[in-house]
């Protein structure tokens, strides 16, 4: 189909769990997104679900390279400033590939 990328990764939509993305499709496409619900455990999340989220997500997506980290979406503003910074520390803390 011509596509290079996934934008958005939204890991609550139907067959669109990381783990089986990249699983699937891994080797031929860049995965940009999914490092965390943004309409479920970003607004409605602890920081400690929200970073354990993101770690998994990220362990999934990021072996072999063709991954983006970022959220899917705009942060809506219902989203508690500290889930943010949570999010963001946890994409950092996850960036490294081993």
């Amino acid at each position: 189909m011509g596509y290079d990328a996934v934008n958005p990764v939204q890991i609550s939509a139907y067959d669109m769990e990381p783990c089986s993305l990249k699983q699937r499709f891994g080797t031929s496409i860049t995965f940009w997104g999914g490092v965390c619900n943004t309409q479920k455990t970003l607004p409605f999340g602890t920081p400690e679900l929200i970073r354990k989220e993101v770690k998994n997500n990220m362990e999934c997506l990021k072996p072999g390279g063709g991954f983006i980290a970022s959220s899917i979406h705009n942060i809506t503003a219902e989203v508690p400033p500290e889930n943010i910074v949570a999010m963001f520390d946890a994409v950092r803390e996850n960036r490294i590939y081993t």
